[in-house]
């Protein structure tokens, strides 16, 4: 970054600097609440995979019929 391009942003109204933070909380937020979507859905394949894979239909079926309840 040039010195041209540091002193321009120094310059930067005070209210560019709180628009832009503001901003990037809002978009902090959103990347937190897509993280937390998919923490749920990695839940949700893992509690199918498990019972499939030790070949446990009953188990399934509950995990399957609890998901289905949360909907």
């Amino acid at each position: 970054m040039g010195v041209k391009n540091v002193a321009r942003r120094l310059r930067t109204p005070n209210g560019d600097l709180q628009r832009r933070v503001a901003e990037l909380e809002a978009e902090v937020q959103e990347c937190r609440q897509l993280n937390q979507r998919l923490a749920e859905l990695t839940d949700i394949v893992t509690d199918l995979l498990v019972p499939l894979a030790r070949g446990d239909r009953a188990g399934l079926d509950e995990t399957l019929a609890k998901y289905h309840e949360s909907l």
